[in-house]
């Protein structure tokens, strides 16, 4: 099993450390605007959550939210959706995580307005997704995001005061694809199961090199690489006239 809070780089892990270790990244970053009731949307088992709450030091509430074929599994979660509407009052949580969810809802604006309801005027959502990562979870994999998508549906939504940067640039992104093309090439023959044993021993030093230097994009304009995601915005508070 992955430990999403501490990463290690080793040939088994190729295929997962640098997104791993990035998207963790981008959770550190938020952590300063994360407190009172936190909502963790597409929870799964919640591996954030310890991370978060002990480095914060603000956050009183933690809520798992996942789909309801959750609800029997090892990490259950605290609450279940039908992946549209959560059942909370209007203006009730002052926080909402979504870490790699967005990219599998059919409707993300209306989930995104659904986060944007039950969230108090102030609060924060913070969310990360993938631009350069496999399809998975089958069939439930249903989009990519570029930054210029994601400010839209935020923007639509309502919220404000966005940030939207990259979990990693050019660099990460080659650690990727290179631990993606060692780890999880089809193994069709005993000479393919060998050159993967000897092609992750021989990648191990470059990925970790690759991941160590990368630098995230500070513009996300025409050409830009980048492996994924992590958008912060506020849901404004009303002013009374």
């Amino acid at each position: 099993m992955i430990d999403y809070t501490l990463p290690k780089c080793r040939p088994s892990t190729l295929d997962s450390y640098t997104n791993v270790r990035l998207i963790l990244s981008a959770v550190e970053r938020a952590v300063p605007i994360l407190h009172g009731h936190v909502l963790d949307v597409g929870c799964g088992r919640m591996p954030y959550k310890e991370y978060v709450m002990e480095r914060s030091g603000r956050v009183a509430q933690w809520t798992g939210l996942d789909l309801e074929e959750r609800k029997h599994s090892e990490a259950p979660p605290d609450m279940t959706w039908d992946g549209e509407t959560i059942d909370l009052p209007d203006a009730s949580v002052d926080c909402a995580m979504l870490t790699e969810v967005l990219e599998h809802c059919p409707k993300p604006d209306h989930v995104v307005r659904e986060v944007f309801r039950v969230l108090r005027p102030g609060g924060f959502i913070f969310l990360t997704v993938p631009f350069i990562w496999p399809i998975h979870t089958v069939p439930y994999d249903e989009f990519r995001y570029t930054p210029f998508s994601l400010k839209r549906i935020l923007l639509q939504a309502g919220f404000s005061d966005l940030s939207i940067e990259a979990t990693g640039g050019r660099h990460a992104m080659l650690a990727v694809a290179l631990g993606l093309w060692v780890r999880r090439r089809p193994l069709t023959s005993r000479v393919h199961v060998v050159t993967k044993a000897v092609g992750s021993v021989l990648l191990w030093p470059v990925i970790r090199l690759l991941t160590a230097m990368d630098e995230r994009p500070e513009e996300l304009g025409e050409s830009t690489l980048l492996v994924g995601l992590a958008a912060m915005a506020r849901k404004r508070i009303a002013v009374c006239s």
